[in-house]
């Protein structure tokens, strides 16, 4: 489906970004895999022959060196737990900055090129938390609203030149991102860390049981193929009815 197209994933090294970088190599595509962790993507690259790019995309300048493509999947981030109050300044912007700029620095440098081709698809990954908030997660609440709000606009303005946006919105999914966060949701939910599965990460949702990397993966190859292409500038709930409270 995809065996003329470069496809860029970042923050592909595990989870979602892992997942994804396996499923459009399968389809065909060229893979770019953009990650901090070298030797992660080294492994993957040796699994599945795609092409392994590590990039800091908290610097501006490192993000600039990535190239243009044809499909663009905007995966990666990180998670941060505490009260406003408690809530480093410093964590708050370098979450924005990989969440949110670095994302619009990456459309930014694909844009030409799929306007020169006249098709280009661009994923963002972006979580329930792009509409529903969440206590003691400020930053990452922050950023995927702003990430949600991008995409609607790169929707409207790419949409006329075969050029779609559109973002995926998981609830909690079975990554190494969720897992880190067990002991902080504890901590400030006054929990047990065997309590958090239950009454944090799936209290939401009517549908018991954590997303699997692969599920986001497959909805984000179906956005690049020809039963989406009048799928724009919307956001795909994968959370298990979450939001039909």
């Amino acid at each position: 489906m995809l065996a003329d197209k470069t496809v860029l994933v970042t923050g592909a090294a595990s989870g979602i970004g892992a997942a994804c970088v396996r499923h459009f190599a399968e389809e065909g595509a060229q893979v770019l895999a953009v990650d901090l962790d070298a030797a992660a993507l080294d492994r993957l690259a040796a699994e599945v022959g795609c092409q392994p790019l590590v990039c800091d995309l908290s610097d501006a300048g490192s993000v600039a060196g990535l190239p243009g493509v044809d499909v663009l999947v905007n995966n990666a981030g990180f998670q941060h737990v505490a009260p406003v109050q408690e809530f480093p300044v410093e964590v708050f912007a370098r979450m924005l900055q990989v969440m949110v700029t670095a994302s619009f620095q990456l459309m930014q440098q694909s844009l030409p090129q799929m306007v020169e081709r006249g098709w280009g698809r661009i994923v963002n990954i972006s979580s329930i938390h792009g509409h529903r908030a969440s206590a003691f997660k400020s930053g990452y609440v922050a950023a995927k609203h702003a990430l949600e709000g991008l995409t609607k606009v790169l929707a409207l303005e790419a949409g006329d030149r075969g050029i779609t946006a559109n973002s995926i919105s998981p609830s909690y999914v079975r990554t190494p991102l969720v897992a880190k966060q067990v002991s902080e949701q504890a901590l400030h939910h006054g929990l047990a860390e065997d309590e958090v599965l239950a009454e944090v990460f799936l209290k939401q949702t009517p549908i018991k049981r954590l997303i699997e990397p692969e599920e986001v993966a497959r909805m984000a190859a179906f956005l690049c193929s020809p039963m989406a292409e009048y799928i724009n500038g919307t956001s795909i709930h994968l959370d298990g009815g979450w939001t039909a409270r």
